[in-house]
């Protein structure tokens, strides 16, 4: 049965007939063409080579992005494109938003002209793929202190360490990777390295329970020299990737919308149809108790995402701001799994139904580009001006 989007306050109005016209132009080719096919990569732990082409055909791979082939859609737009595709899967919307907004960002940021025309157009059609290399095995939540390092040489850098839990890490063809120098003025920079390159190589990382339609992996550097033409050379400090974990903790806000629909319009439409002591158990106090509480939430998620959005249009939006949609629209999205994995009983724990793969996922995107309690000690220290971290 068609999905018909969640919508109980009327938000479609407050959407431009062009953001309308992409969500539905993505629901359809969700609904169409991931929907059928998701079940079964999820359960082979494979994700869908057909999909980067696909994504790059209807113009989702940095669409936020100007010039270059990429789409340059607003920010409304854009999100609602990842709120579409993690309806589907967070691993797909994962794809998409790393791509995006870890790859082609910087790339479009801080690359050169030269590495622009090179890669972004191929990227933006899904030809090339990307990665985004920050963290480490053991630096996650503390990336100051990587221990990647990039030494100069004569013609360019010899870069060694390792990252780790980097989406499509064994599928790029090229990785933006961050590294400390001895520049004084510029103690972390980002590279572009390519697969191939001596001294660069991959390990895909298996067994996963959550995120299994994505590749995860291992990149690995011994003495893996790049040229300078290898150097993003407008990236300087910390702040350069921070920057473009913001634009990705953008689009998951509005992913997790999309987990969260998918899991309430499942356990909505499951309780009405199943029957128990002689009446459908959507008519019983405590079953309805869990569909208005994901309905709420849901709301309150999709309102704080487009405020969000028309701020970021407008150039006004905050990284704090940013991480308060992101922590909290994936915090209602995985109570929304749970309790949609509750209400189907012990068929919520098969694949023929969404709500424990969500389940799954959203314990991964709760913890990826910055964890959920790494958000609330950034808000903690905007409103009350007292760092925690120190």
């Amino acid at each position: 049965m068609a999905f018909h989007g969640v919508d109980y306050y009327a938000l479609d109005e407050l959407l431009t007939e062009e953001e309308r016209l992409v969500r539905d132009t993505f629901r359809r080719f969700v609904d169409e063409e991931l929907m059928p096919i998701v079940a079964g990569h999820f359960r082979h732990g494979t994700f869908p080579r057909e999909l980067p082409g696909r994504l790059g055909a209807l113009g989702a791979l940095g669409a936020s992005l100007h010039g270059y082939g990429c789409a340059g859609l607003g920010p409304v737009a854009y999100g609602l494109i990842m709120q579409e595709l993690e309806r589907c899967d967070s691993g797909f919307r994962s794809f998409a938003s790393v791509q995006g907004s870890l790859v082609m960002y910087p790339i479009h940021a801080f690359g050169s002209e030269e590495q622009k025309q090179r890669w972004l157009p191929e990227m933006a059609a899904g030809r090339a793929i990307g990665c985004f290399g920050l963290t480490e095995p053991d630096f996650g939540s503390n990336p100051s202190g990587m221990r990647t390092v990039a030494k100069r040489t004569g013609s360019g850098y010899v870069i060694s360490g390792e990252k780790r839990w980097i989406t499509s890490g064994g599928l790029a063809d090229v990785a933006v990777v961050w590294a400390r120098t001895d520049e004084p003025e510029a103690p972390i920079r980002g590279f572009l390295v390519e697969r191939g390159t001596k001294g660069f190589t991959t390990r895909d990382i298996e067994g996963k329970f959550s995120l299994r339609a994505s590749v995860t992996s291992e990149l690995i550097f011994e003495d893996c020299e790049v040229p300078q033409s290898a150097l993003l050379p407008g990236s300087g400090g910390l702040k350069s990737p921070l920057s473009c974990l913001n634009q990705a903790r953008y689009g998951i806000a509005w992913g997790a919308i999309g987990a969260a629909m998918a899991c309430y319009d499942e356990a909505l439409r499951y309780t009405r149809d199943r029957v128990q002591f002689a009446r459908p158990i959507a008519g019983y106090q405590l079953v309805q108790l869990k569909l208005v509480d994901m309905l709420e939430d849901i709301t309150n998620a999709q309102l704080l995402a487009w405020r969000l959005g028309r701020l970021k249009e407008a150039g006004k939006a905050r990284a704090q701001q940013v991480s308060m949609a992101k922590r909290h629209n994936v915090r209602i999205a995985l109570h929304a799994a749970r309790n949609a994995r509750d209400l189907l009983g012990a068929n919520g724990v098969t694949d023929e139904y969404q709500a424990g793969r969500h389940m799954c996922n959203l314990e991964s995107v709760f913890t990826y580009e910055g964890t959920d309690h790494i958000h609330t000690l950034i808000l903690g220290q905007d409103i009350t001006g007292l760092s925690a971290f120190d």
